[in-house]
């Protein structure tokens, strides 16, 4: 007797439900897969909008423009004045959100004499405002004013009385060094019981002084303390004829020296 085995037939319903658990398994690795750069494109143009409108944004959460501020420290030659008419140049204030910082100062940086500012906003419309001056040492060029660090600036005529003042002269991009030669021409004249009145020079680089009995030196260029001890040698010996005052002594020879004079005023 034979036997048969008996062949079983698939499970068709445990098969299609095992095909349909993996199709949709796979579907949102698919889709999300599908639609991620269109993501990342949606973000950025996002992105892009907020930054080209940021502008916009932020002055509509001002209610106001800057209307007011507070001066942190005394200055000694800026105004209340002065500060009221350079805010209320172009560009216009905004309003505290809005309002670039950076734009403020270089408002204010325009006022020849200011050396820097600070300035921060304060909640909801004012400005609190800090500047530092700039010191004049010395006339420069008779019109404008030379700082400590050889800046060359202006003031306004009635708020400085520039007295006393030692006179520099020179082109604008020489400053420093005319400033710095000051201060060591008139260490060497010190030793020498001399004063120092007024320093030039021009724009070929040569050097002329002005003593405070009001005798100019004419150094040239180069080295200026030879010639310096040669005036000193020679002054006792010059004769000055009657009514008359040495005016100037020229020392760019290389030995000896010409003399000029000039009357004295009735």
């Amino acid at each position: 007797m034979v036997a048969f085995a008996r062949k079983r037939k698939p499970n068709y319903l445990r098969l299609a439900k095992e095909y349909m658990a993996t199709k949709f398994h796979l579907l949102p690795m698919k889709w999300l897969t599908s639609f991620k750069p269109l993501v990342l494109l949606f973000c950025f143009i996002v992105m892009y909008i907020l930054y080209a409108n940021w502008s916009s944004l932020l002055e509509g959460l001002d209610r106001t423009s800057i209307r007011a501020y507070a001066l942190t420290n005394k200055t000694q030659f800026t105004t209340n004045a002065d500060i009221r008419e350079t805010l209320a140049k172009e560009p216009a204030l905004k309003g505290y959100f809005a309002q670039d910082i950076q734009e403020v100062k270089d408002k204010l940086m325009r006022l020849s004499w200011i050396k820097d500012v600070v300035v921060r906003k304060s909640y909801p419309d004012r400005l609190s405002i800090g500047l530092v001056e700039h010191k004049p040492v010395a006339v420069w060029n008779n019109i404008h004013y030379l700082s400590d660090q050889g800046v060359v600036f202006n003031l306004p005529a009635d708020r400085f009385d520039r007295t006393g003042l030692p006179q520099m002269f020179g082109p604008d991009a020489e400053s420093k060094e005319v400033l710095n030669a000051w201060a060591k021409i008139q260490a060497e004249l010190a030793s020498r019981n001399l004063s120092l009145k007024s320093l030039a020079m021009d724009n070929r680089g040569s050097w002329s002084i002005t003593l405070a009995n009001n005798i100019e030196l004419r150094l040239g260029r180069g080295e200026w303390t030879p010639k310096i001890d040669r005036f000193m040698m020679i002054f006792p010996d010059i004769e000055i004829p009657e009514g008359q005052r040495l005016g100037y002594v020229d020392l760019r020879y290389e030995h000896g020296a010409a003399v000029g004079f000039y009357p004295i005023p009735k």
